[in-house]
């Protein structure tokens, strides 16, 4: 291509994880362009909840970290949460023991257990970041324009297309990587949300069955409250299903009673792109090129993120610098 130099950089995906990683290569002096099969709001991050929280992701060690460097961040953004769509928000985290979770829950600011005035049964109560996802992605794009970077509405066909219009490319294209890659173990687990008028609810809270496969939580956005939820592997129907809808709500309502007269306002389906662990990886497909791969990060996305990107944009930079 004319005018590729060794600083063009390639991000296949415009969710949260390809987004972010663009911030970070084009703030660090990548020229970047983001190749784009949807526009961001009709990604699959847009319709995520969005609460940091470390969920249904491996491999354990590394998301600790990972999450732990995207708190830090999501801190920092919490001050300006207007433009950026991040706020503190407190809540329960139910059917969980402190014991349950990993060594990063020691570094989590004011994680406790939940007193019996907050949960009626184990659970832990936490201040964390929750995120009004059309707003962050917005912001995202924004924060990459600033740096020069661009979006392109454009679809790959083959890793080997954006190979050869850059010397680096960085494959964040969640649950496309199955067919892209190809990666067969990379698969979806179905997520239905019922969006409703909020009656009130300051607090988030999140409690999963035994089996995994569902869940209830509800997250208060700044217009909105966001009921969940479902886990359901493998299926690949993007229609809402309404006994899955009328259910959502009235386990919702079993927790704070006054959901149950909430006004809906819409029904939203994702599929989190899940693999057993998450892909970080660099690969050198022919001389000159780099391909370093970001996905798999199932229905913790957002919360990894800043993480994940710091660690795609070191591979990226070492194989430019070597």
């Amino acid at each position: 291509m004319d005018g590729m130099n060794d600083s063009d950089v390639i991000v296949v995906g415009s969710g949260v994880i390809g987004l972010t990683t663009a911030v970070l290569l084009a703030e660090r002096g990548r020229r970047v362009r983001v190749w784009a099969r949807e526009p961001a709001e009709r990604t699959t991050s847009a319709v995520a909840g969005a609460l940091w929280w470390p969920y249904r992701i491996e491999p354990a060690a590394a998301v600790g970290a990972w999450s732990l460097q995207s708190l830090a961040v999501y801190e920092e953004l919490a001050a300006w949460p207007t433009e950026t769509g991040v706020r503190m928000v407190d809540g329960v985290q139910a059917e969980t023991r402190l014991d349950d979770l990993g060594p990063w829950a020691a570094q989590v600011p004011g994680l406790r257990a939940a007193t019996p005035g907050e949960y009626g049964g184990p659970g832990v109560w936490a201040r964390v970041p929750l995120i009004d996802m059309p707003v962050h992605l917005a912001w995202l794009r924004e924060r990459l324009a600033r740096a020069g970077g661009t979006v392109e509405a454009r679809t790959a066909g083959s890793l080997d297309e954006p190979l050869t219009e850059a010397p680096c490319v960085v494959n964040c294209s969640g649950i496309g990587a199955r067919s892209l890659v190809p990666d067969a173990s990379v698969r979806p687990v179905r997520g239905q949300l019922v969006i409703v008028e909020n009656p009130g609810v300051r607090t988030w809270f999140a409690s999963a069955d035994a089996t995994g496969q569902i869940s209830t939580y509800f997250f208060p956005q700044p217009d909105r409250l966001v009921l969940g939820g479902t886990a359901q592997e493998d299926d690949w129907s993007l229609d809402p299903d309404p006994a899955v809808a009328d259910a959502i709500v009235k386990r919702c309502a079993a927790v704070r009673p006054e959901i149950a007269g909430a006004r809906v306002l819409d029904h939203r389906v994702g599929l989190r792109p899940f693999r057993a662990a998450v892909r970080i990886e660099r690969e050198l497909p022919a001389m000159g090129r780099v391909l370093v791969h970001n996905y798999g990060h199932g229905g913790a996305g957002v919360t990894v993120a800043w993480g994940c990107a710091q660690e795609a944009a070191r591979l990226a930079d070492e194989a430019a610098a070597s």
